[in-house]
Protein backbone atom coordinates (compact mmCIF):
# COMPACT_ATOMS: atom_id res chain seq x y z
CA UNK A 1 0.00 0.00 0.00
CA UNK A 2 2.75 2.33 0.81
CA UNK A 3 4.52 1.90 -2.72
CA UNK A 4 0.96 2.09 -4.25
CA UNK A 5 0.61 5.65 -2.47
CA UNK A 6 4.43 6.47 -3.60
CA UNK A 7 3.39 5.69 -7.01
CA UNK A 8 0.07 7.64 -6.94
CA UNK A 9 1.66 10.62 -5.43
CA UNK A 10 4.64 10.48 -8.36
CA UNK A 11 2.38 10.17 -10.88
CA UNK A 12 0.41 13.17 -9.55
CA UNK A 13 3.28 15.50 -9.37
CA UNK A 14 4.10 14.42 -13.10
CA UNK A 15 1.01 16.09 -13.83
CA UNK A 16 1.21 18.97 -12.39
CA UNK A 17 4.38 19.81 -13.35
CA UNK A 18 3.17 19.42 -17.02
CA UNK A 19 3.33 23.06 -19.02
CA UNK A 20 2.25 23.94 -21.94
CA UNK A 21 5.58 23.71 -23.80
CA UNK A 22 5.35 20.05 -22.87
CA UNK A 23 1.67 20.11 -24.55
CA UNK A 24 3.29 21.53 -27.64
CA UNK A 25 6.28 19.04 -27.70
CA UNK A 26 3.07 16.06 -27.36
CA UNK A 27 1.14 18.07 -30.13
CA UNK A 28 3.92 17.90 -32.24
CA UNK A 29 4.69 14.40 -31.47
CA UNK A 30 1.09 13.25 -32.41
CA UNK A 31 1.86 15.38 -35.85
CA UNK A 32 4.55 13.25 -36.58
CA UNK A 33 6.55 16.59 -37.48
CA UNK A 34 10.44 15.57 -38.14
CA UNK A 35 11.94 18.82 -38.59
CA UNK A 36 12.00 22.28 -36.78
CA UNK A 37 13.24 25.05 -38.29
CA UNK A 38 13.31 27.66 -35.56
CA UNK A 39 15.45 30.64 -33.89
CA UNK A 40 15.26 30.82 -30.26
CA UNK A 41 14.68 34.29 -28.54
CA UNK A 42 13.24 35.30 -25.03
CA UNK A 43 9.76 34.43 -25.47
CA UNK A 44 10.52 30.99 -26.71
CA UNK A 45 13.34 30.23 -23.76
CA UNK A 46 10.19 27.86 -22.13
CA UNK A 47 9.48 25.85 -25.60
CA UNK A 48 12.96 25.95 -26.10
CA UNK A 49 13.90 24.29 -22.88
CA UNK A 50 11.82 21.47 -23.87
CA UNK A 51 12.84 21.38 -27.59
CA UNK A 52 16.22 20.52 -25.50
CA UNK A 53 14.80 16.46 -25.30
CA UNK A 54 12.71 16.82 -28.42
CA UNK A 55 13.08 13.74 -30.45
CA UNK A 56 12.54 15.70 -33.57
CA UNK A 57 15.58 17.49 -35.75
CA UNK A 58 15.43 20.71 -34.78
CA UNK A 59 17.66 23.22 -37.72
CA UNK A 60 18.86 26.64 -37.13
CA UNK A 61 19.29 28.80 -39.70
CA UNK A 62 21.10 32.00 -38.98
CA UNK A 63 17.76 34.55 -39.89
CA UNK A 64 14.36 33.52 -39.38
CA UNK A 65 13.28 34.48 -42.81
CA UNK A 66 15.92 31.42 -43.66
CA UNK A 67 14.26 29.24 -41.34
CA UNK A 68 10.95 29.94 -42.96
CA UNK A 69 12.22 29.73 -46.26
CA UNK A 70 14.09 26.23 -45.63
CA UNK A 71 10.73 24.78 -44.20
CA UNK A 72 9.03 25.73 -47.47
CA UNK A 73 11.70 23.95 -49.20
CA UNK A 74 10.86 20.86 -46.95
CA UNK A 75 7.07 21.06 -47.49
CA UNK A 76 7.49 21.46 -51.01
CA UNK A 77 9.59 18.34 -51.47
CA UNK A 78 8.17 16.17 -48.70
CA UNK A 79 4.54 17.44 -48.88
CA UNK A 80 4.39 17.83 -45.06
CA UNK A 81 3.97 20.98 -42.95
CA UNK A 82 6.86 22.79 -42.60
CA UNK A 83 7.15 23.79 -38.68
CA UNK A 84 8.86 27.26 -38.06
CA UNK A 85 9.26 28.66 -34.32
CA UNK A 86 10.17 32.04 -33.81
CA UNK A 87 10.69 34.57 -30.77
CA UNK A 88 8.44 37.72 -30.19
CA UNK A 89 8.59 40.66 -32.50
CA UNK A 90 11.23 40.73 -34.54
CA UNK A 91 11.53 36.86 -34.86
CA UNK A 92 7.77 36.91 -35.68
CA UNK A 93 8.24 39.89 -38.45
CA UNK A 94 10.95 38.29 -40.01
CA UNK A 95 8.80 35.73 -40.79
CA UNK A 96 6.16 37.15 -42.47
CA UNK A 97 7.99 37.46 -46.17
CA UNK A 98 7.84 33.72 -46.08
CA UNK A 99 4.47 33.24 -44.40
CA UNK A 100 3.32 36.04 -47.31
CA UNK A 101 5.11 34.13 -49.94
CA UNK A 102 3.90 30.21 -48.64
CA UNK A 103 0.20 31.80 -49.06
CA UNK A 104 0.59 32.97 -52.78
CA UNK A 105 2.02 29.46 -53.35
CA UNK A 106 0.35 27.38 -51.15
CA UNK A 107 2.47 25.87 -49.36
CA UNK A 108 1.97 24.19 -46.04
CA UNK A 109 3.46 25.87 -43.00
CA UNK A 110 2.51 25.87 -39.27
CA UNK A 111 4.33 28.79 -37.61
CA UNK A 112 4.87 29.10 -34.00
CA UNK A 113 5.81 32.77 -32.63
CA UNK A 114 6.30 33.68 -29.25
CA UNK A 115 4.50 36.59 -27.40
CA UNK A 116 4.81 38.82 -24.59
CA UNK A 117 3.16 37.59 -21.35
CA UNK A 118 -0.31 37.84 -21.44
CA UNK A 119 -0.68 40.59 -18.47
CA UNK A 120 1.20 42.49 -21.05
CA UNK A 121 0.17 42.34 -24.61
CA UNK A 122 -1.06 45.96 -25.66
CA UNK A 123 1.27 47.77 -23.24
CA UNK A 124 4.09 47.64 -25.83
CA UNK A 125 6.54 45.96 -23.67
CA UNK A 126 9.45 44.89 -24.87
CA UNK A 127 9.32 42.44 -28.40
CA UNK A 128 6.02 42.80 -28.58
CA UNK A 129 4.35 42.67 -31.92
CA UNK A 130 0.72 42.64 -32.86
CA UNK A 131 1.95 39.14 -35.21
CA UNK A 132 -1.83 38.49 -35.45
CA UNK A 133 -2.82 41.31 -37.18
CA UNK A 134 0.28 41.70 -39.48
CA UNK A 135 -0.24 38.32 -40.57
CA UNK A 136 -4.04 37.89 -41.13
CA UNK A 137 -3.92 38.99 -44.43
CA UNK A 138 -1.08 36.66 -45.47
CA UNK A 139 -1.83 33.25 -43.45
CA UNK A 140 -4.80 31.03 -44.08
CA UNK A 141 -5.79 31.19 -40.64
CA UNK A 142 -3.90 32.44 -37.34
CA UNK A 143 -4.72 31.79 -33.35
CA UNK A 144 -3.24 33.00 -30.12
CA UNK A 145 -2.73 31.01 -27.65
CA UNK A 146 -5.13 32.56 -24.42
CA UNK A 147 -6.10 29.27 -22.75
CA UNK A 148 -3.07 26.95 -21.68
CA UNK A 149 -5.71 23.75 -22.39
CA UNK A 150 -6.55 25.06 -25.98
CA UNK A 151 -3.28 24.36 -26.92
CA UNK A 152 -3.48 20.18 -28.30
CA UNK A 153 -6.68 21.63 -30.34
CA UNK A 154 -5.50 24.30 -31.34
CA UNK A 155 -2.36 22.78 -32.89
CA UNK A 156 -4.37 19.73 -33.92
CA UNK A 157 -6.60 22.52 -36.31
CA UNK A 158 -4.13 24.40 -37.61
CA UNK A 159 -2.07 21.18 -39.10
CA UNK A 160 -4.97 20.08 -40.89
CA UNK A 161 -6.08 23.99 -41.71
CA UNK A 162 -2.31 24.01 -43.23
CA UNK A 163 -2.22 20.94 -45.02
CA UNK A 164 -6.39 20.10 -46.20
CA UNK A 165 -8.10 21.88 -48.99
CA UNK A 166 -6.03 24.67 -50.87
CA UNK A 167 -2.61 24.50 -48.50
CA UNK A 168 -1.35 27.28 -46.65
CA UNK A 169 0.45 29.16 -43.68
CA UNK A 170 -1.14 29.12 -40.40
CA UNK A 171 0.15 30.73 -37.61
CA UNK A 172 0.32 30.04 -33.61
CA UNK A 173 1.21 32.57 -31.24
CA UNK A 174 1.88 31.70 -27.82
CA UNK A 175 2.35 34.40 -25.00
CA UNK A 176 5.10 33.16 -22.50
CA UNK A 177 3.61 33.01 -19.36
CA UNK A 178 1.15 30.31 -21.07
CA UNK A 179 4.10 28.20 -22.46
CA UNK A 180 5.57 28.04 -19.05
CA UNK A 181 2.21 27.74 -16.80
CA UNK A 182 1.90 24.49 -15.44
CA UNK A 183 -0.83 22.49 -15.62
CA UNK A 184 -2.82 18.90 -15.79
CA UNK A 185 -2.92 17.16 -19.34
CA UNK A 186 -6.16 17.78 -21.11
CA UNK A 187 -8.20 15.01 -22.87
CA UNK A 188 -7.55 14.39 -25.75
CA UNK A 189 -8.41 17.55 -28.21
CA UNK A 190 -11.17 17.59 -30.59
CA UNK A 191 -11.23 19.85 -33.94
CA UNK A 192 -13.64 22.32 -33.77
CA UNK A 193 -13.90 23.65 -37.34
CA UNK A 194 -17.74 23.59 -38.22
CA UNK A 195 -17.17 26.15 -41.25
CA UNK A 196 -14.39 24.80 -42.50
CA UNK A 197 -15.01 22.47 -45.05
CA UNK A 198 -13.05 22.01 -48.34
CA UNK A 199 -15.05 20.62 -51.38
CA UNK A 200 -12.45 17.87 -52.94
CA UNK A 201 -14.78 15.85 -54.91
CA UNK A 202 -16.41 17.20 -58.24
CA UNK A 203 -19.65 17.72 -58.84
CA UNK A 204 -20.45 15.35 -61.75
CA UNK A 205 -22.60 16.54 -63.67
CA UNK A 206 -19.54 19.72 -64.36
CA UNK A 207 -17.43 16.20 -65.32
CA UNK A 208 -19.82 15.09 -67.44
CA UNK A 209 -19.89 18.57 -69.33
CA UNK A 210 -16.26 19.22 -69.32
CA UNK A 211 -16.35 15.77 -71.36
CA UNK A 212 -18.88 16.62 -73.51
CA UNK A 213 -16.39 20.22 -74.57
CA UNK A 214 -13.73 17.97 -75.49
CA UNK A 215 -15.01 15.72 -77.17
CA UNK A 216 -16.80 18.88 -79.39
CA UNK A 217 -13.08 20.48 -79.52
CA UNK A 218 -10.45 21.03 -82.34
CA UNK A 219 -8.02 23.25 -80.48
CA UNK A 220 -8.11 21.89 -76.84
CA UNK A 221 -5.29 22.52 -74.50
CA UNK A 222 -4.71 21.27 -70.78
CA UNK A 223 -3.09 24.34 -68.69
CA UNK A 224 -1.01 22.61 -65.92
CA UNK A 225 -0.77 24.40 -62.06
CA UNK A 226 0.94 23.79 -58.89
CA UNK A 227 -2.60 22.14 -57.69
CA UNK A 228 -1.61 18.77 -59.54
CA UNK A 229 1.54 18.37 -57.44
CA UNK A 230 -0.35 19.67 -54.45
CA UNK A 231 -3.07 16.92 -55.03
CA UNK A 232 -0.64 14.24 -55.71
CA UNK A 233 -2.01 13.79 -59.43
CA UNK A 234 0.60 13.87 -61.52
CA UNK A 235 0.04 10.58 -62.71
CA UNK A 236 -3.56 10.73 -62.85
CA UNK A 237 -2.72 13.65 -65.39
CA UNK A 238 -0.44 11.35 -67.50
CA UNK A 239 -3.18 8.77 -67.47
CA UNK A 240 -5.37 11.65 -68.86
CA UNK A 241 -3.73 13.16 -71.69
CA UNK A 242 -2.75 10.09 -73.01
CA UNK A 243 -6.55 9.01 -73.42
CA UNK A 244 -7.68 12.31 -74.65
CA UNK A 245 -4.41 13.17 -76.73
CA UNK A 246 -4.64 16.72 -75.37
CA UNK A 247 -1.41 18.75 -75.34
CA UNK A 248 -0.31 20.29 -72.18
CA UNK A 249 0.70 23.61 -71.32
CA UNK A 250 2.30 24.28 -67.59
CA UNK A 251 2.47 27.51 -65.23
CA UNK A 252 5.91 28.30 -63.97
CA UNK A 253 4.68 26.42 -60.23
CA UNK A 254 3.49 23.51 -61.92
CA UNK A 255 6.83 22.23 -63.79
CA UNK A 256 7.50 18.80 -63.26
CA UNK A 257 3.85 17.89 -62.89
CA UNK A 258 3.61 16.48 -66.70
CA UNK A 259 6.89 15.20 -68.10
CA UNK A 260 8.95 17.17 -69.95
CA UNK A 261 9.82 15.04 -72.47
CA UNK A 262 6.73 13.39 -72.78
CA UNK A 263 5.36 14.28 -77.34
CA UNK A 264 2.62 16.11 -76.07
CA UNK A 265 4.03 18.43 -73.72
CA UNK A 266 4.15 21.70 -75.55
CA UNK A 267 6.14 23.74 -72.42
CA UNK A 268 5.99 26.60 -70.39
CA UNK A 269 3.51 29.58 -70.59
CA UNK A 270 3.67 33.15 -69.43
CA UNK A 271 5.93 36.30 -69.78
CA UNK A 272 9.15 33.81 -70.48
CA UNK A 273 6.95 31.25 -71.37
CA UNK A 274 7.72 29.56 -74.83
CA UNK A 275 6.32 30.68 -78.06
CA UNK A 276 4.34 27.71 -78.63
CA UNK A 277 2.73 27.24 -75.41
CA UNK A 278 1.56 31.09 -75.07
CA UNK A 279 0.63 30.72 -78.73
CA UNK A 280 -1.48 27.57 -77.71
CA UNK A 281 -3.32 29.53 -74.83
CA UNK A 282 -3.95 32.49 -77.18
CA UNK A 283 -5.40 30.43 -80.38
CA UNK A 284 -7.28 26.95 -78.37
CA UNK A 285 -11.22 26.96 -78.36
CA UNK A 286 -11.28 24.92 -75.29
CA UNK A 287 -8.17 25.62 -72.65
CA UNK A 288 -9.01 23.22 -69.01
CA UNK A 289 -7.15 25.11 -66.04
CA UNK A 290 -6.10 22.35 -63.69
CA UNK A 291 -4.81 23.87 -60.73
CA UNK A 292 -3.75 27.35 -61.94
CA UNK A 293 -4.33 30.87 -61.04
CA UNK A 294 -4.85 32.14 -63.75
CA UNK A 295 -2.15 35.19 -62.61
CA UNK A 296 -0.71 38.09 -64.24
CA UNK A 297 2.51 36.68 -65.25
CA UNK A 298 0.54 33.87 -66.90
CA UNK A 299 -2.28 35.92 -68.65
CA UNK A 300 -0.65 39.01 -69.58
CA UNK A 301 -3.28 41.79 -70.82
CA UNK A 302 -6.56 40.18 -69.68
CA UNK A 303 -8.19 41.62 -73.02
CA UNK A 304 -5.88 39.76 -75.32
CA UNK A 305 -6.06 36.46 -72.93
CA UNK A 306 -7.36 33.01 -74.76
CA UNK A 307 -9.94 35.15 -76.14
CA UNK A 308 -11.76 32.36 -78.86
CA UNK A 309 -11.92 29.44 -75.78
CA UNK A 310 -14.58 27.74 -73.77
CA UNK A 311 -12.78 28.09 -70.76
CA UNK A 312 -13.05 25.06 -67.39
CA UNK A 313 -11.76 25.95 -64.57
CA UNK A 314 -10.87 22.80 -61.97
CA UNK A 315 -9.55 24.49 -58.87
CA UNK A 316 -10.05 23.32 -55.04
CA UNK A 317 -10.65 26.84 -54.34
CA UNK A 318 -13.22 28.32 -55.30
CA UNK A 319 -12.49 32.07 -54.86
CA UNK A 320 -10.13 31.42 -57.84
CA UNK A 321 -12.40 30.09 -60.47
CA UNK A 322 -14.12 33.35 -62.51
CA UNK A 323 -11.36 35.84 -60.58
CA UNK A 324 -9.85 37.03 -63.18
CA UNK A 325 -10.89 34.62 -66.04
CA UNK A 326 -14.27 33.98 -67.13
CA UNK A 327 -15.35 30.32 -66.69
CA UNK A 328 -17.76 28.71 -68.34
CA UNK A 329 -17.29 25.25 -66.69
CA UNK A 330 -16.28 25.73 -63.31
CA UNK A 331 -14.86 22.00 -61.31
CA UNK A 332 -14.59 23.08 -57.47
CA UNK A 333 -12.53 19.87 -56.26
CA UNK A 334 -9.19 18.46 -55.86
CA UNK A 335 -7.30 18.27 -59.11
CA UNK A 336 -6.37 14.46 -58.47
CA UNK A 337 -10.15 13.47 -57.68
CA UNK A 338 -11.57 15.51 -60.30
CA UNK A 339 -8.65 13.80 -62.88
CA UNK A 340 -10.06 10.57 -61.59
CA UNK A 341 -13.55 11.47 -62.16
CA UNK A 342 -12.76 12.77 -65.56
CA UNK A 343 -10.89 9.23 -66.23
CA UNK A 344 -14.34 7.48 -65.39
CA UNK A 345 -16.18 9.10 -68.47
CA UNK A 346 -16.69 8.33 -71.86
CA UNK A 347 -15.14 10.61 -74.21
CA UNK A 348 -14.46 11.30 -77.18
CA UNK A 349 -10.84 12.43 -78.74
CA UNK A 350 -11.11 15.66 -79.75
CA UNK A 351 -10.48 16.25 -83.59
CA UNK A 352 -7.48 17.98 -83.24
CA UNK A 353 -5.06 17.00 -85.97
CA UNK A 354 -4.54 19.79 -87.56
CA UNK A 355 -4.16 21.75 -84.14
CA UNK A 356 -1.24 19.34 -83.32
CA UNK A 357 0.56 20.20 -86.55
CA UNK A 358 0.29 23.75 -86.06
CA UNK A 359 1.96 23.21 -82.43
CA UNK A 360 4.70 21.04 -84.23
CA UNK A 361 5.47 23.66 -86.60
CA UNK A 362 5.29 26.33 -83.59
CA UNK A 363 7.67 24.54 -81.80
CA UNK A 364 10.09 23.61 -84.64
CA UNK A 365 10.21 27.15 -86.03
CA UNK A 366 9.94 29.20 -82.54
CA UNK A 367 12.22 27.29 -80.01
CA UNK A 368 14.43 28.81 -77.08
CA UNK A 369 17.04 30.43 -78.30
CA UNK A 370 20.66 32.19 -77.52
CA UNK A 371 24.24 32.53 -79.10
CA UNK A 372 25.72 29.49 -79.47
CA UNK A 373 29.12 31.37 -81.07
CA UNK A 374 29.67 33.90 -78.25
CA UNK A 375 33.24 33.61 -76.89
CA UNK A 376 30.83 34.59 -73.11
CA UNK A 377 29.78 32.29 -70.99
CA UNK A 378 25.83 31.97 -71.77
CA UNK A 379 24.08 31.70 -68.65
CA UNK A 380 22.06 29.24 -70.67
CA UNK A 381 24.15 26.89 -71.99
CA UNK A 382 25.54 26.68 -67.74
CA UNK A 383 21.78 25.73 -67.51
CA UNK A 384 21.83 22.84 -69.75
CA UNK A 385 25.13 21.38 -68.45
CA UNK A 386 23.54 21.57 -65.41
CA UNK A 387 20.86 19.50 -66.86
CA UNK A 388 22.60 17.25 -68.77
CA UNK A 389 25.26 15.92 -66.02
CA UNK A 390 22.18 15.65 -63.87
CA UNK A 391 19.94 13.68 -66.28
CA UNK A 392 17.03 15.78 -65.26
CA UNK A 393 17.09 14.31 -62.43
CA UNK A 394 17.80 17.00 -59.64
CA UNK A 395 15.80 19.21 -57.12
CA UNK A 396 16.26 22.30 -58.52
CA UNK A 397 15.81 25.37 -56.12
CA UNK A 398 15.92 29.18 -57.69
CA UNK A 399 16.12 32.60 -55.97
CA UNK A 400 14.35 35.06 -58.21
CA UNK A 401 15.57 36.64 -61.42
CA UNK A 402 17.17 35.98 -64.83
CA UNK A 403 18.24 32.60 -63.28
CA UNK A 404 14.55 31.35 -62.12
CA UNK A 405 13.58 32.01 -65.86
CA UNK A 406 16.33 30.41 -67.50
CA UNK A 407 16.19 27.23 -65.43
CA UNK A 408 12.23 27.38 -66.16
CA UNK A 409 13.29 27.06 -69.81
CA UNK A 410 16.12 25.09 -70.14
CA UNK A 411 16.23 22.81 -67.10
CA UNK A 412 13.86 19.93 -68.39
CA UNK A 413 11.48 18.61 -65.63
CA UNK A 414 11.11 14.79 -65.96
CA UNK A 415 9.35 14.07 -62.56
CA UNK A 416 7.17 15.62 -60.04
CA UNK A 417 7.96 17.50 -56.75
CA UNK A 418 11.83 18.25 -57.78
CA UNK A 419 11.29 22.22 -58.75
CA UNK A 420 11.24 24.46 -55.71
CA UNK A 421 10.69 28.53 -56.63
CA UNK A 422 9.44 31.43 -55.31
CA UNK A 423 6.34 32.09 -57.91
CA UNK A 424 3.76 34.42 -56.65
CA UNK A 425 5.36 36.75 -54.14
CA UNK A 426 8.95 36.64 -56.48
CA UNK A 427 11.27 36.40 -53.14
CA UNK A 428 14.98 37.60 -53.37
CA UNK A 429 16.72 35.52 -50.89
CA UNK A 430 14.69 32.40 -51.19
CA UNK A 431 16.73 30.05 -53.13
CA UNK A 432 19.66 29.14 -50.54
CA UNK A 433 18.02 28.51 -47.65
CA UNK A 434 14.75 26.40 -49.86
CA UNK A 435 17.92 24.33 -50.41
CA UNK A 436 18.52 23.13 -47.41
CA UNK A 437 14.91 22.31 -46.61
CA UNK A 438 14.55 20.37 -49.84
CA UNK A 439 18.03 18.69 -48.87
CA UNK A 440 16.84 17.48 -45.48
CA UNK A 441 12.83 16.47 -47.08
CA UNK A 442 15.02 13.72 -49.44
CA UNK A 443 18.80 13.57 -48.51
CA UNK A 444 19.43 10.89 -50.92
CA UNK A 445 18.65 13.50 -54.25
CA UNK A 446 21.32 15.75 -55.94
CA UNK A 447 19.95 19.13 -55.20
CA UNK A 448 20.66 22.28 -56.78
CA UNK A 449 20.61 25.67 -55.89
CA UNK A 450 20.71 28.11 -58.70
CA UNK A 451 20.90 31.92 -57.84
CA UNK A 452 21.55 35.28 -58.71
CA UNK A 453 24.91 36.68 -57.12
CA UNK A 454 22.35 39.78 -55.75
CA UNK A 455 19.57 37.27 -54.15
CA UNK A 456 22.67 35.22 -52.45
CA UNK A 457 24.02 37.94 -51.07
CA UNK A 458 20.27 38.38 -49.35
CA UNK A 459 21.04 34.97 -47.65
CA UNK A 460 24.72 33.97 -47.70
CA UNK A 461 24.50 33.53 -43.67
CA UNK A 462 22.40 29.93 -44.63
CA UNK A 463 25.99 28.69 -45.53
CA UNK A 464 26.33 27.92 -41.75
CA UNK A 465 23.72 25.62 -41.74
CA UNK A 466 24.79 23.95 -44.80
CA UNK A 467 28.52 23.42 -43.32
CA UNK A 468 27.12 22.09 -40.45
CA UNK A 469 24.74 19.94 -41.41
CA UNK A 470 27.38 18.79 -44.25
CA UNK A 471 24.51 19.07 -46.74
CA UNK A 472 25.55 17.93 -50.35
CA UNK A 473 23.99 21.28 -52.00
CA UNK A 474 25.60 22.71 -55.06
CA UNK A 475 25.46 26.05 -55.15
CA UNK A 476 25.33 27.62 -58.71
CA UNK A 477 25.49 31.33 -58.74
CA UNK A 478 24.80 33.27 -61.68
CA UNK A 479 27.13 36.09 -61.50
CA UNK A 480 26.22 38.67 -64.11
CA UNK A 481 27.44 41.84 -61.67
CA UNK A 482 23.80 42.89 -61.30
CA UNK A 483 20.10 43.03 -60.59
CA UNK A 484 19.13 40.84 -63.63
CA UNK A 485 15.94 41.25 -64.05
CA UNK A 486 15.78 44.52 -63.26
CA UNK A 487 18.49 45.63 -65.79
CA UNK A 488 16.71 43.99 -68.39
CA UNK A 489 13.31 46.12 -67.54
CA UNK A 490 15.53 48.65 -67.63
CA UNK A 491 16.81 48.69 -71.10
CA UNK A 492 13.88 47.53 -72.47
CA UNK A 493 11.44 49.87 -70.78
CA UNK A 494 13.67 52.55 -69.49
CA UNK A 495 15.71 53.98 -72.09
CA UNK A 496 18.71 51.63 -70.61
CA UNK A 497 18.93 54.21 -67.57
CA UNK A 498 20.31 51.14 -65.44
CA UNK A 499 19.71 53.13 -61.96
CA UNK A 500 21.24 51.09 -59.25
CA UNK A 501 20.62 47.69 -60.94
CA UNK A 502 24.70 47.10 -61.03
CA UNK A 503 26.63 45.39 -58.67
CA UNK A 504 30.28 46.30 -59.17
CA UNK A 505 31.39 45.64 -56.03
CA UNK A 506 31.23 42.11 -54.88
CA UNK A 507 32.41 39.65 -52.38
CA UNK A 508 34.81 36.92 -53.47
CA UNK A 509 31.76 34.10 -53.40
CA UNK A 510 34.57 31.29 -53.29
CA UNK A 511 36.81 32.62 -50.63
CA UNK A 512 33.57 33.79 -48.86
CA UNK A 513 32.56 29.60 -49.42
CA UNK A 514 35.95 28.97 -48.10
CA UNK A 515 35.15 30.68 -45.06
CA UNK A 516 32.34 28.62 -44.34
CA UNK A 517 34.57 25.57 -44.86
CA UNK A 518 32.75 25.33 -48.58
CA UNK A 519 34.66 23.96 -51.46
CA UNK A 520 34.19 26.95 -54.03
CA UNK A 521 35.20 27.23 -57.99
CA UNK A 522 34.72 30.18 -60.36
CA UNK A 523 34.32 29.89 -63.76
CA UNK A 524 34.69 31.64 -66.81
CA UNK A 525 34.21 29.34 -69.79
CA UNK A 526 31.74 26.75 -71.36
CA UNK A 527 35.37 24.47 -70.99
CA UNK A 528 35.91 25.44 -67.50
CA UNK A 529 31.96 24.61 -66.68
CA UNK A 530 32.36 21.17 -68.65
CA UNK A 531 35.01 19.87 -66.47
CA UNK A 532 34.07 21.09 -62.86
CA UNK A 533 30.45 20.14 -63.41
CA UNK A 534 31.31 16.20 -64.38
CA UNK A 535 33.73 16.23 -61.39
CA UNK A 536 31.96 18.07 -58.28
CA UNK A 537 28.02 16.82 -59.29
CA UNK A 538 28.75 13.53 -58.28
CA UNK A 539 30.78 14.38 -55.04
CA UNK A 540 28.77 13.99 -51.46
CA UNK A 541 29.47 17.46 -50.21
CA UNK A 542 28.52 21.11 -50.37
CA UNK A 543 29.71 22.94 -53.41
CA UNK A 544 30.04 26.57 -54.72
CA UNK A 545 30.24 27.08 -57.83
CA UNK A 546 30.30 30.73 -59.35
CA UNK A 547 29.75 31.39 -63.01
CA UNK A 548 30.97 34.41 -64.21
CA UNK A 549 28.28 35.00 -67.10
CA UNK A 550 27.46 37.24 -69.82
CA UNK A 551 26.24 40.29 -68.12
CA UNK A 552 24.52 41.31 -70.90
CA UNK A 553 22.58 38.29 -71.47
CA UNK A 554 18.59 38.96 -71.34
CA UNK A 555 15.62 36.56 -71.12
CA UNK A 556 13.45 35.34 -74.33
CA UNK A 557 11.16 35.71 -75.14
CA UNK A 558 9.34 38.36 -73.46
CA UNK A 559 6.08 40.00 -72.98
CA UNK A 560 5.73 43.74 -72.27
CA UNK A 561 3.71 45.05 -69.41
CA UNK A 562 0.16 45.61 -71.20
CA UNK A 563 0.77 43.38 -74.07
CA UNK A 564 -0.87 40.25 -75.09
CA UNK A 565 0.37 36.42 -74.77
CA UNK A 566 0.87 36.06 -78.04
CA UNK A 567 2.82 39.54 -78.01
CA UNK A 568 6.02 38.52 -77.33
CA UNK A 569 9.15 40.14 -77.60
CA UNK A 570 13.24 38.22 -78.91
CA UNK A 571 11.10 35.53 -80.56
CA UNK A 572 14.02 33.29 -82.74
CA UNK A 573 11.87 33.91 -86.43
Amino acid sequence: MVREAALTEEVKTKLETITGADLLMDALERENVEVVFGYPGGAVLPIYDKIYDAKFLHVLPRHEQGGIHAAEGYARISGKPGVVIATSGPGATNIVTGLADAMMDSLPIVAFTGQVATSVIGSDAFQEADILGITTPITKYNFQIRQLEDIPRVIKEAFYIAKTGRPGPVLIDIPKDIASTITERPEEAEMELPGYQPTLKPNRLQIRKLSDAIGAAQKPVILAGAGILHSKGANELLQYVEKTKIPVVHTLLGLGGFPSDHPLFIGMAGMHGCYTANMALSQCDLLINIGARFDDRLTGNLEHFAPNAKVAHIDIDPAEIGKNVPTVIPVVADAKAALLALLQEECNEPAHSEWMETLKQWSVAHPFHYDKASPKLKPQRVMELLYENTKGEAIVTTDVGQHQMWAAQYYRFKHADRWVTSGGLGTMGFGLPSSIGAQIADPDSCVLAIVGDAGFQMSTQELAVIQEMNLPIKIAIFNNQSLGMVRQWQEFFYESRFSHSKIPVQPDFVKLAEAYDIKGYTITTEEEAERVLAEVLQTREPVLLDFRVDADENVFPMIAPGKGIHEMVGVKE
